[in-house]
């Protein structure tokens, strides 16, 4: 009866969806159902993001201010920190972080500590909805012995699903409404009303039969593309030693109709997905006694790619005679990827963490990331983004190009800098100072 209500609900675009944790997939989520009239409250213990949403300001740089500025003189947006708050929502949906621990073991930290918060405030008729990236059983082994302690039952008193988000920042072919959306519900009831849900916002609903399927779906589409990022990083030291530029091995094998999917090589693998889910996999296979080589391997490859950029770097700099420490090396991009704000797991920072312990004098641009942010897992100093100048490009012994943001002008920066490091073959289109250029 309470899921027939609360499917009603839904259609009529009456319920209210809670969304929480207001990062990278949290704040789209919470455009794609705002945009078709539904009310949404935004739940994250982080007070300043709070703050700047409930004043009508973005920290991210793909949802405008604008926007939020819309959400929030419509009436039908608010931001709190306040958990206490979370029986509000009829719906709720799960965005928090799911990092590695030290030992590369998934931390699920963040999960647990929300489902606890979820379950002192759970009512009969609320909807669950897990969207964080994690390994299979985490739904049903983790989540709900948590909720079902309230003594509240799982498909009769409350509903549980599971649908991985699939957010591609800095990609503005693909908002959260125009990716398919797959999910999987502990049961029928479940199930139903989480593909009802998403049927009111996303383009497309891909049902599937258990939390466990649309879990391991994140898990194999990621996996998928770290061991494809790892064979050509691989092939890339490979024919770097045997004076054969991959990119264009790439591009030609590219222009293949059939059997191909091209995959780039760079200085490691960065984003809150790609480094980490394969490490899930192999974590999960340990678990049931087995060993999975192939997807271990594709990670040990990526890992290695920022110490194999800094060993090309010392080979360049001994060209000209000059060591590591003492060198001026500036560092473009700190960002994981082009065009976007996003720093999570990022390479540049293991190779700034490097250049710093190797005595380089250390310097970086990044015009989506202005000031250096503390990272978990890192130790650098407070740094601010130099301005690219004639002047300042000059004084360097070395550009080392980490990110490929377009905004960049390659053209002006190869002109003026003595030496470029490239990584992600940014400067392919720069006819002039070839002799500059170096790949790696």
């Amino acid at each position: 009866m309470m899921g027939a209500e609360l499917k009603k609900k839904i259609e009529q675009h009456e319920a209210k969806i809670g969304v929480i944790g207001l990062g990278y997939v949290g704040l789209p989520l919470i455009s794609a159902f705002f945009s078709k009239g539904f009310s949404v409250i935004g739940y994250d213990v982080d007070s300043k993001k709070v703050d700047s949403l409930n004043a009508g300001k973005s920290y991210i740089k793909h949802i405008k201010s604008s926007e939020v500025s819309q959400w929030r003189e419509s009436g039908r947006f608010e931001a709190t920190a306040d958990l206490s708050r979370l029986s509000e929502a009829d719906v709720l949906l799960i965005c928090v972080p799911t990092p590695l621990n030290e030992s590369r073991d998934p931390d699920l930290f963040y999960v647990e500590e929300t489902t606890k918060s979820i379950a002192k405030t759970l009512r009969p008729g609320q909807l669950v909805i897990l969207e964080s990236t994690t390994y299979p059983t985490t739904t049903r082994d983790v989540m709900l012995p948590i909720l079902e302690k309230t003594g509240q039952v799982a498909g009769k008193d409350f509903y549980l699903a599971y649908s991985p988000e699939r957010e591609d920042p800095g990609n503005p072919d693909f908002t959260a409404a125009g990716i398919p959306k797959v999910v999987g519900g502990y049961d029928p009831v479940s199930l139903d009303l989480a593909t009802t849900l998403y049927s009111q916002a996303i383009v497309k609903v891909v049902p599937v039969t258990s939390c466990e399927v649309a879990e391991a779906c994140k898990i194999l589409e990621n996996t998928y593309r770290a061991v494809n990022i790892a064979l050509v990083n691989e092939l890339k030291t490979l024919f770097d030693r045997m004076g054969i530029d991959v990119w264009e091995v790439i591009d030609a094998a590219k222009t293949k109709p059939f059997g191909f999917q091209a995959f780039y090589p760079g200085p490691g693998l960065g984003g809150h997905c790609i480094p980490i889910d394969p490490f899930y996999l192999t974590w999960l296979a340990r678990k049931q006694g087995l060993t999975t080589r192939f997807i271990e391997l594709a990670g040990e490859v990526n890992s290695r790619m920022p110490e194999y950029v800094i060993t090309r770097l010392a080979e360049f700099l001994n060209e000209r005679c000059k060591p590591i420490k003492g060198s001026k090396v500036l560092l473009l991009g700190v960002a994981y990827k082009k065009d976007v704000d996003d720093p999570r797991e990022s390479p540049s920072f293991v190779l700034m963490e490097e250049l710093l312990r190797r005595g380089a004098d250390l310097s970086y641009n990044d015009p989506h990331v202005p000031h250096l942010p503390k990272m978990r897992h890192h130790d650098l100093p407070a740094m601010d983004s130099v301005e690219l100048t004639p002047e300042s490009l000059a004084a360097q012994d070395c550009v080392l190009i980490a990110t490929d943001h377009s905004s960049y002008d390659y053209d002006f920066i190869v002109k003026h800098a003595p030496m470029v490091l490239d990584t992600r073959n940014a400067t392919k289109t720069v006819n002039s100072h070839r002799e500059k250029i170096h790949k790696a």
